[in-house]
């Protein structure tokens, strides 16, 4: 946000790079879930004290995997928590990534947009209320999908 801010016109560049480096390190995440579980990813998950949020993501991966990588992707929630366990979990990989770049780029290009249209003074309206409006954003979304799934025929 601090290089978008200082050059508002590269925002969309920066945003692009952002969702890049986050979407490959997700992908760190998750070999370190598939191959090295027991070696280093319950250290870590230990470390940030996320055990209990591990049994939750394991049941959220049960019921759908897509949805629960796309919104820890796109909110506040611990995307390396998600990472970590769907490797663990043998998320498949092609969905992984594909939920990956979706909720990260959604979020950076959010972020990116605001302060291409907005410049520097954006700024405390994002760190006061963004993660605020992506949750609400996501809830929606996803109570639409449910509407048109289960309401509509």
């Amino acid at each position: 946000m601090a290089l978008a801010i200082s050059r508002p016109k590269k925002s969309f560049y920066y945003a692009f790079v952002c969702t890049v480096a986050s979407v490959f390190g997700g992908m760190f995440g998750y070999l370190i879930g598939v191959e090295f579980i027991d070696v280093v990813g319950y250290k870590i998950i230990s470390f940030y004290n996320l055990q209990h949020e591990y049994e939750v993501v394991g049941k959220l991966y049960a019921q759908n995997a897509f949805w629960a990588i796309f919104t820890a992707g796109l909110t506040p929630i611990p995307y390396k928590l998600f990472t970590i366990a769907a490797g663990a979990f043998k998320i498949d990989f092609t969905v992984f990534v594909i939920a990956s770049i979706l909720g990260r780029a959604s979020r950076f290009f959010m972020v990116g947009a605001l302060i291409y249209l907005f410049g520097p003074p954006i700024r405390s309206f994002i760190d006061k209320y963004f993660n605020i409006m992506v949750v609400v954003f996501t809830i929606l979304l996803i109570g639409g999908f449910v509407v048109v799934k289960y309401l509509v025929r």
